[in-house]
């Protein structure tokens, strides 16, 4: 079984000590190290090229937001914080989840096992040759797995990006297809009266748009956050549709 190198980082003792038996008896995870403080987590983080980072919010001289910020992408972030007030902003730093205190094994396992999905389906696209986009009017053609898929446009809720890879999620589909690609040529692709990108790691289709919380798009379960580049775009194209 392959194991996520994962580090804990939490001021409080107690919080630190569970965070970290959490990830000892979950089997795909391995706990390389847990810290009080941000700082003392930077040289293993590169050395040991961690993977994924359980990481407090609210800590003294360098919260966990700020902390997030200065990570590259490759290293991802699961925050806890005793607050929800925090939950947006963990979401538009791209974190994969957010725990509220107190947390128990099952929300920890729930949050795990989302992050082990995401490690995957990046590991499985790496996995596969150079792939290329072809696009019509109403569809595009994606190489994937080895073989060509259509999609068609009426089918695609949301595109996600990951550095060199893109996930489309679909109505046809519990899971995304994940193919070769960058959100930039994405973007010039497809149509832009039907699709819009509302940030730096999404593009929505606007037909499937139906419910917008405090500036996150709603598809199910997930949140599409709207980041501020995007917000005048996103602004204009409510307000020409708004009752």
């Amino acid at each position: 079984m392959i194991k996520f190198r994962t580090i804990a980082i939490d001021d409080e003792p107690l919080a630190l000590d569970m965070m970290a038996g959490y990830i000892e008896k979950t089997p795909f995870l391995e706990l390389v190290g847990a810290y009080d403080n941000p700082i003392d987590a930077l040289e293993v983080i590169k050395e040991q090229q961690i993977q994924l980072i359980f990481l407090d919010i609210q800590m003294p001289d360098l919260s966990g937001t700020q902390f997030a910020r200065t990570l590259g992408p490759e290293v991802k972030v699961i925050f806890s914080t005793a607050y929800e007030q925090y939950a947006l902003e963990g979401f538009q730093l791209e974190a994969l989840d957010y725990l509220l205190k107190p947390i128990s094994y099952e929300a920890f396992l729930k949050s795990a096992n989302r992050a082990r999905n995401h490690f995957e389906m990046v590991q499985k696209a790496q996995a596969v040759p150079v792939e290329e986009v072809v696009t019509n009017s109403d569809y595009l053609f994606i190489k994937a797995d080895y073989k060509v898929q259509r999609i068609n446009y009426d089918e695609i809720l949301y595109f996600e990006g990951l550095k060199d890879y893109v996930k489309v999620y679909t109505t046809q589909a519990e899971t995304p297809i994940v193919f070769h690609a960058t959100m930039k040529a994405i973007e010039n692709k497809v149509p832009k009266e039907r699709f819009m990108r509302v940030h730096r790691s999404y593009i929505v289709n606007l037909d499937k748009v139906n419910t917008v919380e405090r500036y996150r798009i709603v598809f199910g379960k997930e949140r599409i956050p709207v980041s501020d580049l995007y917000k005048e775009q996103f602004n204009e194209f409510l307000n020409k549709n708004f009752l």
